[in-house]
């Protein structure tokens, strides 16, 4: 049985940017195709059950890499043909004729296919799981559930063990700023910040979704 993707939208083309070059130490690749008759840019950011996750944004704009960077103390991005600014990250932008069936999008999610739900107590106990297994830290996903605002990871915790797990915390608004600061040593509560410039800290990129997450049970 061929196991097809999901696609998953965020919500524009400043958050896609934010998530395949911010803090990566290799900028993730990108794919360009049509998706549903709309043009689209996607990477894989998961798998679930052996289905692989993407996320996409939809663009009219053409170009082979995707540049991200800051300016004037803002996030900066643009769809560009050459890589010419060393100050910026580049990830590479592969464009595809035409998608196989088996890449094509899974259009209807069996109850069974999807994150379990762990709320956790505070911001400093999703930084720990945010840290715990990868060099690079994991993004933190956020959207709205019509009430308030669920930001989390997605994990595994054991590689024998099919389940994945969204672990969450619950926001009262949304988060407006695009990273968490935090530090281990000063004590200081995190907080949400608009560039990752101050020494001496580490930080976690929010990315924001167009919608509710389809495959996470809340």
């Amino acid at each position: 049985m061929v196991k097809l993707p999901f696609y998953v939208e965020v919500s524009d083309m400043t958050e896609f940017s934010r998530m395949v070059c911010a803090l990566e130490r290799v900028p993730r690749t990108a794919f360009s195709f049509e998706l549903d008759g709309k043009r689209i840019i996607s990477v894989q950011m998961d798998l679930l059950k052996e289905r692989s996750v993407n996320y996409y944004v939809q663009t009219e704009t053409n170009g082979h890499y995707l540049s991200y960077g800051f300016k004037a103390g803002k996030e900066d991005f643009d769809v560009v043909n050459t890589v010419s600014n060393p100050m910026y990250i580049y990830s590479p932008i592969v464009r595809v004729k035409s998608l196989p069936e088996t890449l094509k999008p899974e259009t209807t999610s069996p109850p069974e296919v999807a994150y379990q739900s762990i709320e956790l107590e505070d911001l400093t106990s999703l930084i720990k799981l945010s840290y715990g297994f990868e060099e690079s830290p994991f993004p933190l996903f956020a959207f709205s559930d019509g009430n308030k605002w669920n930001m989390g990871v997605f994990m595994n915790f054991n590689e024998s063990d099919e389940t994945s797990y969204f672990c969450h915390i619950k926001l009262d608004s949304e988060p407006t700023k695009p990273f968490l600061k935090y530090s281990s040593k000063d004590g200081a509560e995190p907080s949400f910040v608009s560039t990752v410039n101050d020494h001496g800290y580490s930080y976690l990129k929010v990315i924001k979704l167009k919608g509710k997450h389809p495959l996470v049970k809340l």
